[in-house]
């Protein structure tokens, strides 16, 4: 047992806020700095390879950790590629780069191999940073850092204003970064957000420490950096919003056929998918089963704003649906590969649902000693898939190696075994 259970309830980092909130509700008096301009100001666009190879030659000769952060165009254009890619580092300040020019980043990732990268979020923005060819060997996630240390609030925003006592502006988180040339305002924005990375990443270093949870914090880091890409979502058409109200083969069928009518008509066009045809669009149609284009455009998102030559490709993918054969027809449900729903243990295994329900006491108790979020103490579908099917024999050596092999970090395994123990033992006896 680490002495974080000693000094998760001592918080002393002074801060406008947003503290951990076990300090005792002090906090610093002065009102939080407005961060008006980057310090050296607005750095330009970078989008041509000879600037961007003395991008490359500056960042590689600078010092200690490089902020990194990516813009995407979510909800305006197709997949979740970058749009603006944002660096800092001491000795080189900041670069923003184009990787719509600059297509092919990985002379620059190659030039920050080893050095550590900071990032808010990280699994937000690695997966578009891999598609450019920047993978980091090693980083700093400011948003799980704060979420070890106990800080309610993890936005980059709120952190920056708490721990460091700055407030940045957010009003251009959501606006569409495929926009050329990108205005001003949007850059200044851009630059502020890499501004106090490598800042907020030393004073909250000192606070995991303090709190005896760096140790932790390394091995969570370490594992976003050396996961692999995840593998691609089987039956995404499966996510539409509404398809809870969707029960029957045949009109699952029509939903699969729209999603992926409008996947493909997104992608040829580069928008969002949801710019093509709404959700609810899609499960009206899968409802109604209609029998023609008359039919189609009486439904919910399919009005007078949908030309004539569009009906017709929706109701070719309806009618498409409605010809297939029972056997092409798609199941309800997505196999299930592990427990089944928490709601039905009890039905299926009393026994299981009493290690479950003990299970989850002893985890958020924990969970609150140590204050953090349960979901980052464990995961809970690794609790669930201990409970479900725990070991032959309960002991801390049969349990530990249980939470390893779904994938726990050691410091979780010494953490919750011990827990997990006393809750299936107590079931079992």
């Amino acid at each position: 047992m680490t002495d974080a259970h000693d000094t998760a309830a001592d918080s002393s980092l002074r801060t406008t806020g947003g503290a951990p909130p076990d300090d005792g509700g002090s906090s610093a008096t002065e009102a939080p700095i407005p961060l008006l301009e980057p310090r050296e100001g607005i750095p330009p666009v970078i989008a041509d390879e000879t600037a961007l190879a003395r991008v490359i030659a500056a960042f590689e000769a600078g010092s200690g950790p490089v902020a990194v952060d990516a813009e995407r165009a979510s909800g305006y254009r197709y997949g979740q590629r970058a749009y603006l890619v944002q660096l800092r580092r001491e000795g080189a300040g900041t670069a923003l780069i184009d990787p719509v020019a600059c297509p092919d980043l990985s002379a620059l990732g190659d030039a920050l191999s080893g050095v550590e990268w900071v990032l808010h979020a990280a699994t937000q923005d690695l997966p578009c940073l891999r598609e450019i060819g920047m993978v980091p060997t090693r980083l700093f996630d400011t948003e799980l850092a704060g979420r070890l240390a106990g800080f309610p609030r993890v936005g980059l925003g709120a952190m920056v204003e708490g721990v460091l006592g700055f407030v940045l502006e957010k009003g251009h988180s959501a606006v569409d970064w495929s926009t050329r040339p990108l205005p001003e305002p949007w850059l200044r924005y851009a630059a502020l957000d890499v501004e106090l990375l490598v800042d907020l990443r030393d004073a909250l270093e000192k606070e995991l420490d303090r709190q005896g949870k760096l140790d932790w914090a390394r091995q969570e880091f370490d594992a976003i950096a050396s996961a692999p890409p995840p593998e691609p979502r089987k039956d995404p058409w499966r996510r539409t919003s509404g398809m809870h109200k969707v029960r029957r083969r045949r009109q699952l069928a029509v939903v699969r056929e729209l999603w992926q009518t409008r996947d493909r008509i997104a992608q040829r066009r580069d928008v969002s998918p949801g710019k093509v045809l709404g959700d609810t669009a899609i499960v009206e149609a899968a409802l109604a089963l209609p029998a023609n284009v008359h039919a189609l455009a009486a439904l919910n998102g399919f009005g007078h704003r949908v030309g004539k030559r569009q009906l017709e490709q929706w109701q070719a993918a309806v009618d498409r649906a409605k010809g297939l054969s029972e056997a092409q027809l798609p199941q309800p449900g997505q196999p299930v590969t592990g427990p089944p729903p928490p709601r039905a243990w009890a039905d299926k295994d009393p026994a299981a649902a009493a290690r479950l329900s003990a299970a989850r006491a002893g985890v958020s108790a924990l969970a609150e000693q140590l204050n953090m979020p349960q979901e980052n103490l464990i995961t809970p579908d690794t609790v669930r898939r201990v409970c479900w099917e725990p070991p032959a024999v309960v002991d801390a050596e049969s349990v530990a190696a249980a939470l390893a092999g779904h994938g726990a970090r050691p410091w979780q395994v010494e953490q919750v075994a011990p827990v997990l123990v006393e809750a299936l033992s107590a079931k079992d006896a």
